[in-house]
């Protein structure tokens, strides 16, 4: 399994869909945004989760929320080094992880191994804590520079085999600590959002249908056979075959994104939007809307001033897809947001 991070030099959709390329390339602001998996070959995942006041929170969330009342856990044997082979963009190595290092659900176990090379702090950090889009540009503000340039490989184990992601990101957070001595807090900011909500009270749009409970949804990455066909990346009624995440699907181009998702809240979905929209701030579900739901939206992606024109004109924009397509809109408004703060962070202490 091959995971490359936005901040680390290339963006994922380019590593699985040749010649596309994600919002705000380059930019660290894009990393949040940009919570996808591209690909069946690659299941790369970002950031998704927002945890927003007054947003349906669900319980991925929670481990988020407070850094004071998660439980503590550690991983039994862990080396943390400073990687100075340089990004990939001067030359260096390619970041690589074996766990998606985002905040969706989907993910193969490792047997308890969690092994990434080439990433910078703030991605350890982001993958951590989760930080949305809204929280890693306030955390960046504030962090050191050599947070966001120097890299580390971290090579750790526990003993549970059966370990989860959520695990794994407590544990990340005890080790944080130790060897870099980091110390963090949430503060609750007013802040400018948009609200999501329903172009028309209680009608869905027609890509967007409410999920079916009990119907079979595999949150784990289906493995290729050697000599088989590659697993379908959707399934009968073109929804992702997969749950538990926001996947770029078949007929995305650069020109044109085609996202979908199955089992997934509405407030997990609107924490996603700013780096899709090019709108600028946090999105809060107002829907009102209870359970999960599976939907797919197709859009014409933001494109740099000087880009030349687009070949697939008759996509439509991001927010009017969320009318059309998902019966949704976005509405100005005033709210809430969960800010991580850093109070402290050393270089690393070597092991």
């Amino acid at each position: 399994m091959r995971d490359a991070h936005l901040s680390d030099d290339e963006t994922v959709a380019k590593m699985g869909h040749p010649g596309l390329s994600s919002p705000k390339t380059g930019s660290l602001r894009s990393v949040a945004g940009a919570g996808i998996l591209v690909g069946m070959k690659f299941w790369s995942w970002l950031v998704v989760t927002a945890c927003l006041a007054g947003a349906v929170i669900v319980s991925p969330c929670v481990l988020a929320q407070d850094a004071t009342v998660a439980p503590a856990l550690s991983f039994d044997v862990a080396s943390v080094r400073e990687n100075k082979r340089g990004g990939r963009s001067v030359g260096g190595e390619r970041p690589s992880a074996n766990v998606p290092m985002g905040p969706g659900n989907i993910y193969t176990p490792t047997g308890g191994r969690f092994t990434v090379k080439n990433y910078t702090l703030l991605s350890y950090i982001t993958f951590a804590y989760r930080m949305t889009d809204a929280q890693l540009a306030a955390f960046q503000d504030k962090a050191p520079v050599w947070v966001v340039q120097d890299r580390f490989d971290v090579d750790a184990r526990t003993e549970k085999a059966d370990v989860t992601k959520d695990e794994l990101r407590l544990m990340l957070r005890s080790l944080l600590a130790e060897r870099f001595h980091m110390v963090v807090h949430y503060e609750t900011r007013s802040a400018s959002v948009y609200g999501l909500t329903l172009v028309k009270a209680g009608v869905l749009g027609p890509r967007l249908r409410a999920h079916a409970e009990g119907k079979d949804c595999p949150t784990t990455v289906p493995q290729q056979v050697k000599g088989a066909p590659a697993p379908s990346e959707t399934n009968e009624d073109g929804y992702p075959a997969v749950c538990g995440g926001l996947l770029m699907l078949p007929g995305s181009t650069e020109n044109k994104y085609v996202l979908g998702a199955r089992d997934m809240s509405l407030a997990s979905f609107a924490n996603l939007l700013p780096g899709w929209g090019d709108i600028g701030r946090p999105v809060v579900d107002r829907t009102g809307l209870p359970g999960t739901y599976d939907f797919t939206v197709t859009f014409a992606p933001v494109r740099p001033v000087d880009a030349p024109a687009a070949d697939d004109s008759e996509a439509p924009s991001f927010q009017d897809a969320l009318r059309r397509q998902l019966g949704l809109k976005l509405e100005s408004q005033k709210g809430d947001v969960q800010v991580l703060v850093l109070d402290h962070v050393d270089h690393l202490v070597e092991n």
